[in-house]
């Protein structure tokens, strides 16, 4: 199995998936991911999800779950993660009447909550950024107010390169501004219109990226892209081709680096 912790987010196939969802689980394992991000189990039981990934080869990297979901049945979500040997859940987003400096800050305590009850079952809980969190209101962005108020080892973050640089913030800056918080990161490349591109066709310093993520302790890489313009499972095989490369250059660097004899 391939060792680079890289996923597939299934919202980039989410058509193939509503087809098909058996059969479009074994056409990303067969373009060679090791594993995925869920956005949604396609109406299987625990037993059924767990038994497809088995035969499948994938790994569950993590999911996504809403925050009503959380809120109405913490429990059975965990019970379900811990059943298909899933390692992190993830918040994609804020409710929309949170989306304020004071929600957030009355929020924080409850998402502390939810991360101990992670922390417990030996999971990480994570919060998703789309652009809104890193615009600026009063000189403060509030995904800085949620990383402020929130425990480091309970709430950590998977954080959306895209989003980030569509917001106009500099990804490899954030990363090094919250070392340690992004364990998760949304690999995703910007095109010159703006638009969601394959990974490593874009604009964005995808190996700069790479590199702080892995300064930053991010445990994986986790593909995505919104709005395919070719067959997404095409965009899925381009997107794992370029950062297989990117990150097997980026470790034949930093080896060389590691062995490089010291002056003196």
């Amino acid at each position: 199995m391939d060792q680079m912790p890289i996923a597939l987010q299934l919202y980039t196939v989410r058509d193939e998936t509503a087809r098909d969802f058996v059969g479009t689980l074994r056409r990303v394992a067969q373009l060679g991911y090791p594993a995925v991000e869920f956005a949604g189990y396609g109406g299987f039981s625990p037993g059924q999800l767990a038994a497809l990934l088995a035969e499948s080869g994938l790994r569950a990297a993590s999911t996504h779950v809403s925050f009503a979901s959380l809120e109405g049945d913490l429990s059975r979500e965990l019970d379900y993660c811990q059943a298909i040997g899933c390692s992190a859940l993830v918040l994609p987003s804020l409710p929309s009447e949170r989306r304020s400096a004071d929600g957030v800050r009355a929020l924080t305590e409850r998402l502390n909550e939810i991360g101990q009850r992670c922390h417990e079952r030996g999971m990480i809980f994570g919060y998703h950024n789309h652009d809104f969190e890193l615009a600026q209101s009063d000189g403060t962005a509030l995904l800085d107010v949620l990383l402020e108020h929130t425990d480091a080892p309970l709430v950590s973050l998977e954080f959306d390169v895209y989003w980030a640089a569509y917001a106009g913030v500099d990804p490899i800056s954030y990363l090094r501004r919250w070392p340690g918080r992004a364990r998760l990161i949304h690999v995703k490349d910007m095109a010159e219109d703006r638009r969601f591109a394959e990974v490593g066709e874009g604009i964005l310093d995808m190996p700069g990226i790479c590199r702080a993520a892995q300064e930053a302790g991010a445990r994986w890489y986790i593909v995505e892209h919104d709005r395919p313009q070719i067959p997404a499972l095409e965009s899925a095989r381009r997107s794992l081709e370029n950062l297989r490369s990117i990150l097997q250059a980026l470790e034949s660097v930093m080896n060389f680096k590691d062995n490089e004899p010291s002056d003196g």
